[in-house]
């Protein structure tokens, strides 16, 4: 077998630059080429996983399929390259150190001064080349998190050098991403920033393979060749990428740049077939000349951080362009929505999403979002809590179940509808000890769900330790809110339909972690092609 190549991204000057996405479309491009690719994230941060952390430090938790709790842009990693990533993929500082502890506690370094290096340094690039064990890839793509400089990042930093000495030139190259700032005041693009954080990554023993730039306006021949002289690099390996409508584009500018071509120069490959992007063009071309449009509004509390419902965003991009249509997604905030208000907040939408979430915040402003969307016949999505949600309106309001509740939010509720899983109620520790990753679930042949899917059996990624209580199921039967899909497992309750409703769905999993540009989720499809048809 080849020898595995390997390819780092750095991010210079300021953090948010889009590591994330140039990794997720330098893969895509190199996929299209034929070649096997995956990416890993290296995240600096002391957390095991972001499971315990909040959105608004975060944003989404993304889950593997093997249950691993990760950083949302595994998200991008999966959307672009239409393959499922694992718990290899996504290493924090916190779980290094976690390892090399234990080996410290087992004895594992016979007596020996632990330190940074080579113990830590080691344990990360074990844990980089780990992703490609087995050979099952030519390439894998490292983003390491954070800005160069960053005190965080400097045991990643000096792995990467360590490798790149190991392996040679030939095997493991250095992308770096920086930002080239426009000043409108002078009609300039300054360079300054770029020059000092290279400089910053020549100190710490690196120097750059291939450098892109970040910038608002495209970069004339005599700025790319100022970079390239200043920061001892290629002047056909100074890549810019110019801010784009829809983070889709990115592909097909960095195709246009020879990105690929580039780095496969560096990496001593072929370049095999020229990528043809053919479904890729396809989909652009639908989101950018939609024919319709609706109006779903998307009821959560963390709602001022558009990318703590990253997931939810992008399956409504994907599922809009099978409709041909543009999905405009308002954000509503659950706690501001009342008793006194919930008509006027949601009237005049096509359709009505509760968004998953833990806790009793703003928990009332997504049950009556539920009841609204029953009671005006409005498409409604509820996904995971906002399953969990339209359970309970259904049971207080059609049941006449008074107080009927979650345990996790009313433990003393006559009515727990949904209730605990009894192998959680012993589980004090809240890192990683959810209903997580992959389970199978039946559907139902007469049901709404079916229609979207096409098929009785299906795998969706969980996140939650909350379950519908089936002491009641008889109830909800009769009074029409059907459970469609279940566990066979567990004979758990997965899906709640409501059968005599435009289109009422609740899933107890999380159908947006699997949805991808070139196989958009069934669900989401099915539920903003019911929004279309008013």
């Amino acid at each position: 077998m080849a020898e595995v190549k390997y390819i780092f991204v750095t991010g210079g000057v300021t953090s948010s630059l889009g590591k994330g996405i140039l990794s997720a479309s330098l893969a895509k491009l190199l996929q299209s080429r034929g070649y096997s690719v995956t990416i890993q994230k290296l995240d600096p941060y002391i957390n095991v996983d972001p499971g315990t952390l909040n959105p608004y430090e975060h944003g989404e938790c993304f889950v593997t399929i093997d249950g691993a709790e990760t950083d949302l842009d595994l998200g991008h990693y999966e959307r672009f390259l239409n393959s499922p990533t694992t718990q290899a993929n996504n290493v924090t500082t916190g779980r290094i150190y976690q390892t090399v502890i234990e080996k410290e506690r087992r004895g594992d370094y016979l007596g020996k001064t632990v330190q940074v290096i080579p113990h830590i340094t080691d344990e990360i690039k074990r844990r980089i080349k780990l992703v490609a064990s087995g050979n099952r890839f030519d390439i894998v793509i490292t983003e390491i998190g954070g800005t160069v400089g960053d005190i965080e990042s400097l045991p990643y930093i000096e792995s990467v050098r360590q490798l790149k000495w190991e392996m040679g030139p030939q095997n493991c190259i250095v992308i770096h991403l920086t930002l080239v700032p426009y000043l409108s005041a002078t009609g300039e693009s300054k360079t300054k920033p770029t020059q000092h954080s290279v400089k910053d990554l020549l100190e710490e023993g690196i120097q750059p393979d291939v450098l892109v730039l970040r910038t608002q306006k495209s970069l004339t021949k005599d700025v790319k060749r100022k970079v390239a002289l200043f920061c001892n690099v290629d002047e056909g390996a100074v890549v810019e990428t110019v801010d784009v409508s829809t983070i889709y584009e990115v592909p097909v500018n960095m195709l246009s740049e020879k990105l690929d071509q580039t780095v496969l120069r560096k990496l001593s490959l072929p370049e095999k077939e020229e990528p043809a992007l053919t479904e890729w063009r396809e989909f652009l071309s639908r989101i950018k000349h939609p024919k319709y449009s609706v109006k779903i509004g998307l009821v959560g509390k963390y709602v001022e951080l558009p990318d703590a419902y990253k997931s939810i965003s992008e399956s409504f991009i994907h599922a809009g362009s099978v409709n041909e249509c543009k999905v405009h997604v308002e954000y509503i905030h659950s706690e501001e929505i009342s008793e006194s208000n919930y008509a006027e907040k949601l009237k005049g939408l096509d359709g009505i999403l509760v968004a998953p979430g833990f806790g009793s915040r703003g928990i009332d402003g997504k049950i009556l979002a539920a009841r609204f969307a029953r009671e005006n016949n409005v498409p409604y999505f509820g996904i995971c809590l906002g399953m969990q949600c339209a359970v309970i309106e259904f049971a207080r309001n059609v049941l006449g179940l008074e107080g009927a509740h979650s345990t996790e939010i009313d433990h003393k509720t006559k009515h727990p509808v949904i209730d605990l899983m009894e192998e959680q109620k012993s589980i004090v520790d809240k890192g990683g000890t959810m209903r997580l990753g992959v389970y199978k679930c039946i559907i139902g042949k007469n049901s709404r769900v079916y229609d979207a899917y096409h098929k009785t059996e299906i795998l969706e990624r969980h996140r939650h330790r909350y379950e519908f209580n089936d002491r009641y199921l008889d109830d909800f039967r009769k009074n029409g809110m059907m459970p469609v899909g279940i566990n066979p497992e567990s004979n758990l309750v997965e899906i709640m339909e409501i059968a005599d409703h435009k289109w009422f769905v609740g899933v107890q999993f999380h159908p947006e972690y699997s949805s991808t540009v070139v196989r958009p989720h069934p669900l989401f499809v099915g539920f903003v092609k019911a929004c279309l048809h008013k």
